[in-house]
Formats: C-alpha cells, sequence, structure tokens
C-alpha cells in the first residue's frame, strides 16, 4: 500500500506539473506585443511637417521620433501626454516616446514648439 501512495503522489505532481506548463504556454501566447512607430521630424523636401502627421497605437506602443529635415526639433505633447514630451531641441538623431499602459484612450495633439506657426503639427491616436 506505501507503494501505491507514493505513486499515486508522483503521478499527481507529474500531471500538475505539466498542467501548469501547458496553462503558462497558453496564457503567454495570448500576449499582444508592443509595435514601434516612425515619425519623421521634417521632410526631407524642407517641409516643417511630422510625416506621417496623424499615428494610431496603443498603450505600450513606442513611437520613435526621428530628425528628417530642417532642424533643430522638438515634441509637445498637449493633455494627459504633456509629461512625454520632449522639449529639448535636437539637431540630429532622434528619441523614444513610449505610451503609458493606464493612459486614457482618445486622440491628443503634439507639436514642434518652434514650428508650430508654420503647420509643424500632428495628432496621435491611442486605441482603448
Amino acid at each position: 500500500m506505501r507503494f501505491s501512495k507514493s505513486l499515486l503522489l508522483s503521478l499527481a505532481t507529474t500531471l500538475m506539473t505539466m498542467l501548469l506548463v501547458i496553462g503558462g504556454l497558453w496564457t503567454t501566447s495570448s500576449v499582444a506585443f508592443a509595435a514601434t512607430t516612425n515619425v519623421q521630424m521634417g521632410s526631407s523636401s524642407g517641409m516643417l511637417v511630422f510625416e506621417p502627421a496623424q499615428i494610431t497605437v496603443a498603450p505600450g506602443d513606442t513611437v520613435h521620433y526621428e530628425v528628417g529635415g530642417v532642424p533643430p526639433h522638438n515634441v509637445v505633447f498637449d493633455g494627459n501626454l504633456s509629461s512625454l514630451s520632449h522639449p529639448a531641441m535636437i539637431m540630429s538623431g532622434g528619441f523614444d516616446v513610449t505610451v503609458p499602459a493606464d493612459i486614457t484612450p482618445g486622440t491628443y495633439s503634439f507639436y514642434c514648439e518652434p514650428h508650430r506657426g508654420a503647420g509643424m503639427v500632428g495628432k496621435i491616436t491611442i486605441k482603448g
């Protein structure tokens, strides 16, 4: 009888381990991966624009802003996204902005501070 109790215990432990592994694989396969959206600041043809000027992202996604032409540039967000602003002017290169997981879905404006009057503005829509 002692042998069968240990055999049953071993079998139950093995079965529980298998269920945990299979359950873990099933839940991780449904996790969405964050995406990266690229936005060029200033066009290569010399226009003071964001390309694209309208983007749609999800919480957790990253937006990569890259200087394209006519620097210097920065990115300033309005409203609930103001903490994501990159107010420092850059002449080349770029920077990343990651959309917080707890942000309220909606459409927000952003702009390049020195070129806002010239129309260098954009919209970011955050999906819910």
